[in-house]
């Protein structure tokens, strides 16, 4: 993780410390482990961790503007799904991703799930994205032209999966390599 954050003495998490938890930056005054430190811990962790899991979050919400898996309206969208997508869709359907595709998110596996969009995704020709844009586009619950709305839905879980999938590799990285990366922008 090369997360790097400064706790600004007059920033919100300070004022939030000081005058919400009457817990001042430097307490207990000469201890190695102060205050200030815990919150640069804290909000280093919150957010890298908060970013993946709002990403995730939003990918899962998403999913479920669409048909639910098990139901008439679902195993109808579904089949229309492998109709319009081929073996692309197997990717993300229900019956071949299912239950895992849900538990994977909830135990941690973001990237998987976002390789799963990414690889769908990858997949499509030009005509099927189309396709696929308006068979998602005519089950969102919004007024106008069904394809102009899929190829939202299909942008939107593009880019919010590439997030999770680049937000994964960063976790590999260390101090050395972010050192390595200014150095290198530096001497350009």
């Amino acid at each position: 993780m090369i997360v790097r954050f400064h706790l600004d003495e007059d920033g919100e998490l300070a004022q939030h410390l000081t005058n919400e938890l009457n817990a001042p930056l430097d307490w207990p005054e000469g201890g190695e482990l102060d205050t200030g430190l815990v919150a640069k811990i804290a909000a280093a962790a919150a957010s890298d961790v908060s970013y993946d899991q709002a990403a995730n979050g939003h990918l899962v919400d998403l999913f479920a503007e669409l048909p639910l898996p098990g139901t008439t309206r679902g195993r109808e969208f579904w089949s229309s799904m492998y109709r319009a997508a081929g073996d692309a869709a197997l990717y993300i359907d229900p019956g071949n991703a299912g239950g895992p595709f849900i538990d994977y998110l909830i135990k941690g596996n973001e990237a998987g799930i976002a390789g799963r969009v990414l690889s769908f995704l990858a997949e499509l020709d030009d005509g099927e994205r189309d396709v696929v844009a308006e068979l998602i586009g005519g089950e969102l619950d919004v007024l106008g032209d069904a394809k102009y709305y899929g190829n939202l839905w299909l942008r939107d879980a593009e880019t919010t999966a590439w997030h999770v999938e680049l937000a994964s590799r960063r976790r590999h990285k260390t101090a050395e390599d972010r050192e390595r990366f200014l150095q290198a922008w530096r001497d350009a």
